[in-house]
């Protein structure tokens, strides 16, 4: 039987942990995600947490600052593997975690939760490191197909029928909806999200790839390509219309580098939370966490990098965030 606590000390510390364990921890993740729906609905308080990317320290110092489980609600908006150097540590931690915690924690897929991304990107090569085969990567790659892609906090019950959650104030935007990247000229409604079939590959178009891309733009009146690559640019009037239509105030997401934690736009109607400090070490950025109460409120809650022992957190790595040493340099801040 799975010993949950001393593995989870394990994680932490950055211990090896055995394979057949990680392949169990996946099994009994997956019976749990298959129950939850594309769009998870959660009730305040919230904790809001934005890209990890494998800095492990960094997020055992989100559960310290931010408060530990189970007595704190979170939801973690994606993007938990590649470039740091612990991102099998970090995702490790995070499932055995979903699993002790499941209503406490919520994991969003990220476009780095993707078999093709991971390939370039690190975390394909550092379970190949640890583990001297391709089998742990898999079993993650299985549970990744299975996140959800957004929740909704203090919003609609799932249906569509109007209704208010929870304490989140009167009138029209009473809640928060919270994606990894952004919004989709595929996608009016929440609903629409509801029906997707997420269970598969991260798509390079169509909505769920949008829901996982997309980045909001100052400068932008409607929607524009993105230099991505993938999903689209989108300004304040797109913002208005997905807010009015699904009756939220706020939309909450990750998926870009911020040095200050955190960036609101659009007349604070939507929010970029990011919560890797000193991205790829070298960034000098600080990170942050958001918490939503009852009211709906903000408390960001900004801090620092952590030191830690390289040695120990996994050596030396490549420049592509690789373990094998044989890949180049890759300037890619997705």
């Amino acid at each position: 039987m799975l010993d949950l606590d001393q593995t989870i000390e394990n994680i932490k510390q950055c211990k090896l942990i055995p394979e057949s364990d990680i392949e169990e921890i996946c099994t009994l993740l997956i019976d749990i995600l298959i129950d939850e729906s594309n769009i998870q609905h959660l009730h305040t308080p919230v904790t809001i947490c934005g890209d990890i990317h494998g800095q492990l320290h960094d997020l055992i110092t989100i559960f310290a600052i931010g408060g530990e489980l189970p007595q704190t609600q979170y939801v973690f908006l994606g993007d938990f593997v590649d470039r740091g150097f612990n991102s099998l540590e970090t995702w490790l931690l995070l499932m055995t975690y979903k699993l002790k915690y499941p209503s406490k924690i919520t994991l969003i897929r990220g476009n780095h939760e993707s078999r093709q991304i991971t390939t370039v990107y690190g975390f394909y090569d550092e379970c190949l490191r640890k583990y001297g085969s391709v089998n742990v990567w898999r079993y993650c790659c299985e549970v990744f197909d299975y996140l959800s892609l957004g929740a909704v906090i203090n919003g609609r019950t799932e249906g569509g029928k109007g209704e208010k959650e929870g304490g989140g104030g009167s009138g029209s935007g009473s809640g928060v909806f919270c994606v990894h990247g952004g919004l989709s000229p595929e996608i009016d409604s929440i609903d629409q999200i509801r029906i997707l079939d997420r269970k598969q590959e991260v798509p390079h178009e169509g909505g769920m790839c949008d829901l996982l891309w997309s980045d909001p733009e100052e400068d932008v009146k409607g929607w524009s390509i993105s230099p991505r690559g993938a999903g689209f640019l989108f300004g304040e009037s797109e913002v208005d219309k997905f807010l009015h239509l699904n009756n939220v105030g706020l939309i909450a997401r990750a998926h870009q580098l911020v040095m200050e934690g955190y960036r609101e736009m659009f007349d604070s109607k939507l929010v970029t939370v990011w919560s890797a400090p000193n991205y790829c070490y070298r960034c000098g950025n600080v990170a942050s966490v958001l918490r939503i109460d009852d009211g709906l409120n903000r408390d960001y809650k900004v801090f620092e990098a952590v030191e830690f022992d390289e040695e120990v957190a996994g050596g030396k790595r490549d420049g592509g965030g690789g373990a094998l040493g044989k890949k180049p340099v890759v300037e890619y801040f997705l």
